[in-house]
């Protein structure tokens, strides 16, 4: 899919306020000195590297799940910009209040950290999916490159009965460190790449790297929505869709994939601690691992979709949100966004 670009639709005339950082900007721009589009280069620019869990999704009818992830677009954690109550109050809306900007959003339902060679499966294809790597490639090739990127990636790899032989099904150990391993070196690939281009910018850039969902506390919530069902509740009319797209969700799989979830956590916190080294010379480059969206509580029936009982609902988004934004202190002031 193609990456989403939203700016703060009244950019305009708040730059053009006397007490505005970008007035002398608006100003060069009145006076014919600058283009449109290079007046929009000089505001803040934010990207969103992830899933599903990211994006307005759930499953339903495979029809009308094609059709929702090519179609349904913003109305999530990070690009929702509705301003009506019961909406999502997003990264973008509020951050909106302290400074107009531009954000992008790359992220697409089925999306896996990859090594950039596997092909896609049809599932896949059908709904144009982009793994972390397309995403990246996107990314790199626009000519401004963001000031901030959020990357919440890597849900989907932690489907460990995925395509999985028999005999590691019963004997899952070596399967479960196979997985860490390259989850870690594809991931590492591409933090690569982006902090490779970050670090040639003239400008400064933040990346935050997000910590996988607590399925732990998921699950919770998925009991009580499958008792509801039991019951006859009219909620949740493809609860257990997802057994069939995500094999692990399965209950006799559920235990691997905490432990893989944690495996994963451990290593994207480690990943960073590496990369940062790295980056010792580069002063123009923050790089933070953040367990913010990984802490978010999720057993709540309310914050899964009434649909799936699987995707975040409003409640849920709303959540990611708060939860992410109120970590985003350290990169904001980095940035001199406060």
């Amino acid at each position: 899919m193609k990456p989403v670009t939203t700016v703060t639709a009244n950019y305009l005339k708040r730059i053009a306020e006397p007490t505005s950082a970008f007035h002398r900007d608006y100003l060069a721009y009145r006076n014919k000195q600058i283009s449109r589009t290079r007046l929009v280069a000089r505001l803040p620019h934010i990207a969103m590297i992830g899933d599903s869990l990211s994006r307005d999704a759930y499953i339903s009818s495979a029809l009308a799940t094609f059709w929702r992830a090519h179609t349904r677009v913003g109305n999530d954690w990070f690009l929702n910009t509705g301003s009506a109550r019961t909406s999502i109050f997003s990264i973008f809306r509020r951050l909106e209040e302290f400074t107009p900007l531009v954000a992008s959003e790359y992220g697409g339902m089925g999306a896996l950290v990859d090594n950039g060679k596997d092909l896609q499966n049809f599932f896949r294809k059908v709904l144009r999916t982009r793994n972390f790597s397309g995403q990246t490639d996107q990314l790199l090739s626009r000519d401004r490159f963001p000031d901030l990127i959020l990357i919440w990636i890597g849900h989907n790899n932690v489907d460990w009965a995925w395509r999985c032989p028999p005999e590691e099904l019963e004997q899952p150990e070596k399967r479960l460190r196979r997985l860490r391993q390259c989850f870690r070196e594809d991931y590492t690939r591409q933090m690569q790449r982006l902090t490779s281009r970050a670090r040639a910018e003239k400008h400064r850039v933040a990346v935050v790297v997000y910590g996988l969902a607590d399925f732990e506390s998921f699950f919770k919530a998925r009991e009580i929505a499958e008792t509801m069902r039991k019951q006859g509740s009219r909620l949740y009319p493809y609860l257990g869709a997802d057994f069939k797209y995500f094999v692990s969700m399965r209950p006799p799989y559920r235990n691997n994939l905490l432990v893989l979830v944690r495996m994963v956590n451990e290593e994207l916190r480690a990943m960073v601690s590496e990369l940062n080294r790295g980056l010792e010379d580069a002063p123009n480059v923050r790089l933070r691992y953040s367990d913010a969206l990984a802490k978010v509580n999720l057993s709540r029936v309310e914050v899964i979709h009434a649909v799936d009982g699987w995707h975040p609902s409003t409640e849920g988004h709303n959540a990611f949100s708060e939860a992410a934004f109120n970590d985003l202190g350290p990169s904001l002031e980095f940035l001199g966004i406060r």
